[in-house]
């Protein structure tokens, strides 16, 4: 398949794969897993859309972070159901500070768990965000008035707050 892209293609991937694999990897926290989504938005955008259009990169932000949080939400039904199924592990601990790494690891995953919840628009808001998007490149990938995304961002924040108490 590398031999038939297109040069607009390559380019395009050349230029957002970094940014599609960080957006990813802010919502997953697992590199391999962010790539995987990376790769396959790309393959997406390449089977339904001309690489040169100038939507692009603003479709490839949106689709990233939906992707990933659809990845997120099926980490954690996979995790259930495991747990479910698990049987009890030894507590003894592997690290210098135990308490240290647990309360780290639980913040996490109750973040993840916070964006598993809310609703996609506002996940995606506040993933794309702290991906390190502008409120331009937000408002390009949602589809949404750029004089609307900081008003839609301290929303999706304040919804964040309340589902986390």
């Amino acid at each position: 398949m590398a031999d038939s892209l297109s040069p607009a293609f390559e380019s395009l991937f050349r230029t957002e794969y970094a940014r599609v694999v960080g957006i990813a990897h802010r919502v997953l926290a697992d590199q391999a897993e962010a790539e995987d989504v990376a790769q396959d938005v790309f393959v997406s955008f390449y089977r339904s859309h001309p690489a040169n259009v100038p939507y692009a990169p603003a479709w490839l932000h949106a689709a990233a972070a939906h992707a990933a949080l659809n990845a997120l939400r099926g980490r954690d039904r996979r995790s259930r159901r495991e747990a479910a199924q698990a049987l009890p592990l030894d507590a003894a601990a592997v690290t210098d500070d135990p308490a240290e790494v647990v309360a780290a690891s639980e913040t996490r995953d109750e973040v993840r768990a916070v964006l598993a919840r809310l609703p996609e628009r506002s996940a995606a808001m506040l993933a794309l965000r702290y991906a390190g998007l502008s409120y331009a490149e937000i408002a390009a990938a949602l589809d949404i008035r750029a004089s609307s995304v900081g008003t839609l961002l301290r929303r999706a924040e304040d919804a964040f707050r309340r589902e986390l108490q």
